[in-house]
Parts: structure tokens; C-alpha cells; sequence
């Protein structure tokens, strides 16, 4: 098939996607405005609001989150109580649930146990590593640990580690594009299934919409490439639409794995511009650390494809286990039960420091525990930068993420907007000791509803590299000032609606 005809393929799938929920909308829209003057139709919209409320309230949910859709829906009881429904509730099809719960008690049947924890004397990074084993994911010693500061620094080393493919690949990618940085890769992997290798692709059905031709998986499949487009869009309103694979991981042969920021799309490595120069980042890990992405991966694709493979066929014979570079926690985040691990794993963080927190996040839209942690860390004298962007890539996302800026400069917090154009790394070092890099926004939606993961390192000797970059990324940023966001009024009546509707943003 040509570029053309995909393309017109794409665009007549869009279309009648667009119209077909349009027209739902409007459905719904017309009975609530036809029905709200009955007193009877009044009575059981006040019902439902309540009964959702009432359901929020008993809920084991974060505070914040349940607080800002009863918010919503005190001010619009019917609509608020539909919205949540279709896109807050953090619960999709029971089956969906059922199989990714049957992967998770899995992964912790399937994890590798240590005694690392106890070796190390920093409780509080006892404390977080131990949260991180019992939802899962032991600590193992780092072995050429690599950070990346951009996609196109990622981009060499990822190919090189897929052609030295032997025995499998796994590839799981929110956003995948056809275009160079792809077709490179595809490349690789048609050549590496000629060979015999075991080769599996997944991709968010979703967040490659406008980017893939429909059921781009067959055409995967055609060339030896098991594929799957996870959770595929349907044009219906649905929960389940809402609960998106925003991971990214590469795993070959168990021994080397990849994930960070960056998706397969020319934008990532800076091979097209679209909002200026687009500042991702990356990790590379060796060795036993790689298990986690390895079982993280065969969760998403058993749970898809409702199989039950024994996830220890895949786990290698490692070599090299005396390398002590720092330690390496690999986890993910599900939003299909009620722990907010990537929260949690930051909340830790701000709330352990001692001398600085460096973020760097494309959007920042905070619930009231990682707010009120922030501004407690500057408060006792920590020092707290953030960077955004400067060029977005969704203007009103960013018109909310402008909004918390003047509250977090009062209190001595440091913003910056990265100048150059698009933050898209999810990055944060503290006191020189630990960071994370993975996938996981500053937002309701990489939080609660979103498929994570992300890579927590502790005296690893690449956060040298990682701090290198914070500094060269705050040299090339303008450091926002109070004079500036109270006379440009960041904060308007405008921006304090956006964020009753922030989960939906």
C-alpha cells in the first residue's frame, strides 16, 4: 500500500470515527436537554450525581483526584456524573482487569529476590526500594547503566543492540509513526525474524491513531513480527478507551533493555521539527535489571492476548553479576488497582531530599499531595527547580500547567521553560544520590489512568550524566519570575475552569 493511500485510509478512518462520536454526543446531548425539564428527569440527574459521588467517596482513590470530580460534578450533576463514568472511572472491562491482575501476581511469582536492600545504610532509600519490591520489582546491582539526554543520543545504541538480537525482542511503544526513525527499526526487525529470532511489537492503539494505517498489526505480522495494538480504538464512547499503554520499553534477549521518554517517531530524535527542538531522554540497562522491563512486557501482551505463558522461559543466564554500578529498580504503574506507584515513587523522593529536587516534565498539572510536597521541600530550604516548555504541544494543557506556576514561585520553587522548544523527559535527581526516568507525566492522566513505567536509580554513576544535562537544560532556559507570571496573570478565571476539568485534559 502507498504512503497515499494509507494516508486516505487514515483520514476516511478518522472521519467516520469523529462523526460516529459526534453523533453520540449529540444523542446524549439532545435527550438531557429534552428531558431536564421534567421534574421526574431532574429527580434521577441529581440521583445519579449523587450516587457517583457517593461511589467516589467510598472509593480507595487519592483524595485529590476524587475531590476534583466531585467538584465537577456538584456544578453539572448529570454531566460530571457521565463524565466520570466514560473517562475518570480507573476501571475498564472486568476481563481486562481480571487478566492484568492474573499478570501482576505473575511478575511477583516470577521476580528474582536478593538481599541487596540491606546492604544499603540510607533508610529512607531502604524505604523506597522496599515499596518497589512488594509491588513487584527487586533492586539489582547497576551494570552499564547508560543515560541518554535526547532520542537521537538513544537512537545509535538502540539499533546496535537490535541487530546483536539472538534470541527475542520484545518493543512496547505508546506512539509509533511511520517515517525514518521506524522504517530504520523495521528494518531490523523484518531482518531479525528472517533469522529466526523471536520478534514482538506492541503498540497503543490510540496514541498511534493518526499516526499508523488501520490494523497496522497485520502487516507486522506479514513479515514474521507478532504484533498487537493494545486495547483497539473503537468509535463509541467507553471506560475502556480511557486506560491507555503509555509505556516504552525494548528488551533483547533479557540482557539489554531501553525505555525513557522518547516514542518511534521522527520528532523524538529531532529528524522533524515540530515544536522547536524536542528534549527527551532515555536509559540503557545491562544485566539482571532488565528482568523487570522483560516481565513488565510479557504482562501487557499475556493480559492482551488472555495467554498464560511461563514468563521464566525468557529469563537468561547472567553474566558479569560482580559489576556493582549503584542499584536499579525497573517498575511500572497500572491504573487498574488502587496504588498510585509512579506518586508514590516521586512523593518519596521530593519528601526525602536534603539539598536539591531537579524536574524536568512537558506538563504540570498537580494533584494537592505532590503540590503541598513540593512546596514543603523549598520551604525547609531544598532546592526545587522544574523546567515545561517553553513551545507546547497542547496549548490549553499548557495554559494549566502556566496556572501553578506563580503559587510554586511564592514559595521559593524554581521554574524554568526550556527555551529551545519541547520538554517531553520525565526526569527527576535528587541530592546527586537517586533520579527516575521513564514515561510518567506530572498529570491526572499519566497518574491515575494510564498504563507506566519508569527506571529508579540509587548511586548509579550515569546521574553524574543526568545532572550534566539538568545544568545544560537550565543554561538554556528562561527561569520564570513573579513579576513576570503576576503581570502576564498566568492564573485567570479561564485557567481556574481548565482545572476542574483536569483529568479530562
Amino acid at each position: 500500500m502507498s504512503v497515499a493511500e494509507s494516508k486516505k485510509l487514515l483520514m476516511n478512518k478518522l472521519l467516520v470515527s469523529a462523526i460516529l462520536i459526534a453523533l453520540q454526543i449529540l444523542l446524549v446531548s439532545l435527550a438531557y436537554f429534552y428531558l431536564k425539564s421534567s421534574f421526574i428527569f431532574k429527580i434521577m440527574f441529581r440521583v445519579i450525581g449523587v450516587a457517583v459521588v457517593i461511589f467516589l467517596v467510598a472509593k480507595e482513590e487519592a483524595s485529590s483526584y476524587k475531590i476534583i470530580w466531585i467538584v465537577l460534578i456538584f456544578f453539572f450533576p448529570f454531566v460530571g456524573g457521565m463524565l466520570y463514568i466514560f473517562l475518570g472511572n480507573k476501571k475498564p472491562a472486568k476481563k481486562l482487569r481480571q487478566a492484568f491482575d492474573c499478570q501482576m501476581q505473575q511478575i511477583r511469582n516470577n521476580r528474582i529476590e536478593n538481599d541487596l536492600i540491606g546492604r544499603i545504610d540510607d533508610e529512607n532509600i531502604q524505604g523506597q526500594l522496599t515499596y518497589l519490591k512488594n509491588q513487584g520489582f527487586s533492586p539489582f546491582y547497576g551494570q552499564n547503566v547508560t543515560y541518554f539526554s535526547s532520542g537521537e543520543e538513544a537512537f545509535a545504541p538502540l539499533l546496535k543492540a537490535l541487530k546483536n538480537a539472538r534470541k527475542y525482542i520484545f518493543m512496547e511503544f505508546f506512539i509509533v509513526e511511520e517515517g525514518y526513525m521506524f522504517h530504520m527499526i523495521l528494518d531490523i526487525l523484518k531482518q531479525k525474524a528472517s533469522e529466526g529470532v523471536e520478534v514482538r511489537f506492541m503498540y497503543d492503539d490510540v496514541g498511534s491513531l493518526t499516526k499508523l494505517p488501520r490494523k497496522y498489526y497485520l502487516e507486522l505480522e506479514k513479515y514474521g513480527i507478532k504484533s498487537i495494538a493494545f486495547n483497539p480504538f473503537v468509535p463509541v464512547i467507553s471506560l475502556a478507551m480511557n486506560s491507555r499503554d503509555h509505556k516504552k520499553i525494548v528488551v533483547i534477549d533479557g540482557v539489554v533493555g531501553f525505555s525513557g521518554g522518547f516514542n518511534l517517531a521522527d520528532e523524538y530524535i529531532n529528524k522533524v521539527e515540530r515544536f522547536g527542538y524536542w528534549k527527551d531522554s532515555g536509559i540503557m540497562l545491562e544485566g539482571q535489571a532488565v528482568w523487570s522491563l522483560t516481565m513488565m512486557f510479557l504482562s501487557s501482551w499475556n493480559a492482551t492476548r488472555n495467554t498464560q505463558e511461563d514468563y521464566s522461559q525468557y529469563l537468561p543466564q547472567y553474566h558479569g553479576l560482580d559489576q556493582r554500578d549503584g542499584y536499579v529498580v525497573a517498575y511500572t504503574d497500572s491504573p487498574l488497582d488502587s496504588e498510585q506507584v509512579g506518586e508514590i515513587v516521586y512523593l518519596n523522593m521530593i519528601n526525602q531530599a536534603h539539598h536539591y529536587v531537579y524536574i524536568t516534565t512537558p506538563y504540570l498539572i498537580l494533584d494537592d499531595l505532590l503540590q503541598n510536597a513540593l512546596i514543603n521541600a523549598a520551604t525547609r530550604g531544598v532546592d526545587v527547580r522544574i523546567v515545561t516548555p517553553a513551545i507546547p504541544d497542547k496549548k490549553i494543557v499548557f495554559k494549566v500547567t502556566r496556572s501553578y506556576y506563580r503559587e510554586l514561585i511564592e514559595h521559593g520553587i524554581h521554574i524554568y521553560e526550556y527555551t529551545p522548544g519541547f520538554v517531553h523527559a520525565k526526569n527527576f535527581l535528587v541530592d546527586d544520590c537517586c533520579a527516575t526516568v521513564g514515561t510518567i507525566n506530572l498529570d491526572y492522566r499519566s497518574l491515575y489512568l494510564h498504563f507506566e513505567n519508569g527506571v529508579y536509580l540509587y548511586n548509579c554513576s550515569c546521574l553524574k550524566d543526568m545532572k550534566k544535562d539538568f545544568m545544560d537544560v537550565f543554561q538554556k532556559s528562561h527561569e520564570m519570575t513573579e513579576e513576570e507570571v503576576v503581570s502576564k496573570k498566568f492564573k485567570g478565571f479561564f485557567e481556574v475552569l481548565l482545572r476542574v476539568i483536569a483529568p479530562l485534559l
